[in-house]
């Protein structure tokens, strides 16, 4: 059987759980477009709840169960990304609590406070992973994780990422307790260089919003640090940042 029409039950509930953040939070669970995305999903043991498949478009391997089958028209209704891949999955979402990781002597993970933007989020994840961080915490955090423009973002990154949402104070408990080098980027008389601070050990880098900065929970609560640059201007994008970041982490620790 093919569902044809809008009206459809389970095209309303996709609908809904695209555009209402509350109500996929209140759901538990999130949809999942593309072809990678839901294979990367599945690696990562994510719940699948079931799957839409648009026929004349999907050319990947069909799931073998939990199937509804789409005509050309409600796909291109329900998938964020126009008519892309013929495939979307809704899937059950993970919550841990920020004590249940455990870093390793060489962590490196990266906190960013109050970020809101969806798209900047997924492009700090897909940098994360790309480049060995440990952990993403967003601090203070005002954007869901599996809203679909973090999932479109990153490309699916976020299924093998540890990800952690909490307040600022527990995460800098967090910090103290597992003995994190913590860099605080604010610009001041204090600051140093990226490239002189040691990620070897283990590390949290925290970048605050690109309009304001970190806010002043941060001040004082850790050491100072600034990527350099030689142009006239004095910042860059937040998710520019953290991937150069992630970088020179990772070639200190290949070095």
């Amino acid at each position: 059987m093919i569902i044809e029409s809008f009206q459809n039950e389970k095209i309303k509930h996709i609908t809904k759980l695209l555009t209402d953040n509350r109500f996929r939070k209140k759901s538990g669970v999130f949809v999942v477009e593309g072809q990678q995305e839901n294979e990367r999903a599945q690696q990562y043991h994510f719940e699948a709840v079931e799957f839409f498949i648009c026929e004349n478009i999907f050319k990947g391997k069909t799931p073998q169960e939990k199937i509804h089958f789409v005509n050309d028209k409600v796909y291109e209704k329900i998938a964020y990304r126009g008519s892309s891949e013929g495939i979307i999955g809704i899937y059950k979402t993970k919550e841990a609590p920020l004590n249940s990781f455990k870093p390793k002597e060489n962590s490196t993970i990266i906190i960013v406070e109050g970020v809101e933007k969806p798209g900047n989020l997924g492009a700090i994840l897909r940098s994360c992973e790309a480049f060995g961080i440990d952990a993403l915490i967003v601090a203070d955090g005002k954007t869901d994780f599996y809203n679909p423009n973090v999932i479109r973002s990153s490309v699916g990154c976020l299924f093998g990422m540890d990800v952690f949402q909490a307040d600022n104070n527990e995460v800098y408990e967090f910090l103290q307790k597992n003995s994190f080098n913590i860099y605080t980027t604010i610009m001041d008389e204090t600051s140093k260089d990226m490239f002189e601070r040691d990620f070897k050990k283990r590390s949290a880098v925290l970048f605050g919003t690109e309009h304001s900065g970190l806010s002043k929970f941060w001040f004082d609560k850790g050491e100072n640090t600034l990527i350099p640059m030689t142009g006239s201007i004095d910042s860059l994008n937040l998710s520019n940042a953290v991937a150069i970041t992630c970088y020179e982490a990772l070639r200190q620790k290949k070095s």
